[in-house]
């Protein structure tokens, strides 16, 4: 009888998810998917659920992605500690995980780059918990104060930045309707500290989105430094902002895993790998965390996670395993409603075509993670509203 493989995946994303998936009809492996959620955060869609989407839109259990799979087990847990000579890693509450293969797909972590005040702050829409306290605040504000507020900030002119700049003022209207107040003019303020939106982007695009923007009444400061923030303002450029609502999407740095557990860390942060995304012997770093090209895309998440399943079975075969070839994803940026802006190596557009496109992939993305039929649930739950607030079930209801 063939000797099983003991696979501890660490990481409950795209990377992680997508590797145990691909792994998991192979009998020659045990797997174990540890993860600090039980979800999995569909973080192109974090945006949609933070301006009244549906919750589900953006979060899928990963027992329902492995309700197929009983082959994967899945554990909760925060990994701290790498022990390699024992070949296990320890979690917060003093959980021990065997391995004989580690694939580290952890993720990134906010990075306020010790900005006083940003922290205590701002806000965030990285995760469902974050989303709900940002919405929170934006209703309860309406409540009490019975207005909009003075500015509402978004500190990041990536991805993150523009979606949630696009999509914040047909909101911010659908809330000021369903509390009873009259029309006031919304003012939202996007900070850059680049010279351009996008930076990552071709120039082109970049001001393909900053003219979207503009229509949208979107007010845009480049080359502005956040300094400070108060509970009252945000200091840019020695000048402050009064605002009680900066969301913040500036920054990611890795994992602290990483460098607490005495990884090879390149120059802007990134786990040093080899051609089979390999950080050590039998320990493979996936998605965000690996210095590759292109990664912090979703797609190259998933795109990394396929590619170590096959490695790894390729390995198992008595093959040799396969080089990384990096492919540059298409990247697709919603900017308001029915508008994306689109960049597919040299090919770039933008407007209703471009939502189209982005529509199609969140639905494939979907059906990566799920089967045919739970993906299309996934995906209808774009099209529903979900507040929790109960003046707006109220101005629903009547």
């Amino acid at each position: 009888m063939a000797k099983t493989e003991s696979v501890l995946i660490v990481g409950g994303g795209f990377a992680g998810v997508t590797a145990a998936r691909h792994l998991a009809d192979d009998p020659r492996f045990n797997i174990t998917l540890l993860s600090d959620d039980n979800q999995l955060r569909y973080y192109p869609a974090l945006y949609r659920t933070a301006t009244g989407g549906e919750r589900a839109n953006s979060s899928i259990p990963l027992t329902t992605i492995f309700a197929d799979t009983p082959s994967v087990k899945l554990m909760k847990g925060t990994a701290v500690s790498l022990d390699r000579k024992s070949k296990t890693i320890t979690t917060a509450d003093g959980a021990v995980h065997p391995y004989s293969t580690l694939v580290l797909a952890m993720g990134v972590v906010t990075n306020y780059f010790g900005i006083k005040g940003l922290s205590e702050y701002s806000y965030s829409i990285k995760s469902q918990d974050e989303v709900a306290r940002f919405k929170a605040h934006l209703h309860q504000q309406l409540t009490d104060e019975h207005r909009p507020d003075l500015n509402y900030v978004i500190v990041g002119a990536g991805p993150t930045g523009i979606e949630l700049a696009g999509a914040l003022p047909d909101y911010l209207r659908h809330l000021m309707k369903n509390h009873n107040l009259p029309h006031k003019t919304i003012h939202i303020d996007l900070i850059e500290a680049g010279p351009r939106l996008l930076p990552r982007l071709p120039r082109h695009t970049s001001n393909n989105v900053k003219r979207q923007l503009k229509k949208l009444g979107i007010k845009i400061y480049l080359d502005s430094a956040v300094q400070a923030e108060t509970v009252d303002a945000l200091t840019i450029n020695g000048k402050p902002l009064s605002s009680h609502t900066v969301v913040w999407t500036a920054g990611v740095t890795n994992h602290p895993f990483f460098s607490n557990n005495q990884f090879a860390i390149m120059a802007h942060g990134k786990v040093a790998v080899d051609v089979y995304l390999q950080a050590e012997n039998n320990i493979f770093v996936l998605g965000d965390n690996a210095n590759t090209p292109y990664s912090g895309m979703a797609q190259t998440a998933l795109r990394d996670g396929a590619f170590i399943a096959r490695n790894l079975k390729r390995r198992a075969d008595g093959k040799t395993m396969r080089s990384y070839n990096a492919m540059q994803p298409i990247t697709v940026i919603p900017a308001g409603p029915h508008w994306a802006a689109v960049v597919w190596r040299k090919l770039q557009f933008n407007g209703w075509l471009g939502y189209l496109l982005r529509e199609s992939a969140d639905f494939k993305g979907f059906h990566d993670l799920e089967p045919w039929s739970a993906a299309t649930k996934q995906f209808l739950t774009e099209f529903i509203h979900e507040d929790d607030c109960p003046v707006c079930a109220s101005a629903q209801l009547s």
